[in-house]
């Protein structure tokens, strides 16, 4: 697959290449190479939608959100303090600290009102929710596999909870074009893998 692009630090390829790397760990098949490519060409199309953000930062942020990826709890926290260690020295405090705090922020993706930066981010990684059906099953199917450690009874249980939290909140995506083309589109998909994971229950 086409390796992504857009790395900021023209200077320090070496880093790139670790991070590129490390999204084509074993384990991972939702949280990959092709997940950091979708979510640097969502960023692209936020901007040229006329979406204001901070790009080296936000771009940063994209690279290391999911530079560590277990299906552990913490894992953003780690990727956060992986961002910290390998920046400082490469950027100016102050960027590193906007790339830790945006890290740390895609475990809850709910950014605050006039957090553009946390919008862009966030949205760029939700995207996938909004993608074609066929898209959106890969997706699905992906994240299934990088959980199957679980049985069929935890997972539909666990992912149906994740589905309905995300369906009952007020916004999924905090940018404009976000939240007026992606929306509606994204909770479709979710609605329509809950029915299945409901159907499924039923059926057992």
């Amino acid at each position: 697959m086409e390796l992504p692009q857009h790395w900021p630090l023209p200077q320090a390829a070496s880093l790139r290449d670790e991070l590129v790397a490390a999204y084509a760990e074993p384990g991972r098949h939702y949280h990959d190479q092709r997940h950091l490519t979708e979510l640097l060409a969502r960023l692209d199309e936020l901007a040229a939608a006329g979406t204001a953000y901070d790009d080296v930062p936000v771009r940063l942020a994209g690279w290391f959100h999911d530079a560590v990826y277990d299906c552990e709890r913490d894992a953003e926290e780690r990727s956060a303090v992986r961002a910290e260690h390998a920046l400082t020295g490469l950027c100016p405090d102050d960027v590193v600290a906007e790339v830790v705090r945006l890290v740390r922020g895609t475990e809850t993706h709910a950014p605050e009102d006039g957090d553009v930066n946390g919008a862009a981010l966030s949205d760029a990684d939700l995207a996938v929710l909004a993608s074609s059906p066929a898209r959106y099953a890969e997706y699905a199917a992906d994240v299934r596999q990088e959980y199957s450690h679980l049985s069929d009874d935890e997972w539909q249980h666990g992912r149906s909870d994740l589905l309905r939290s995300l369906l009952e909140r007020e916004r999924l995506f905090h940018t404009a074009i976000g939240h007026d083309q992606w929306e509606p589109v994204a909770r479709v998909n979710l609605e329509a893998e809950l029915a299945g994971l409901n159907d499924l229950a039923t059926a057992e």
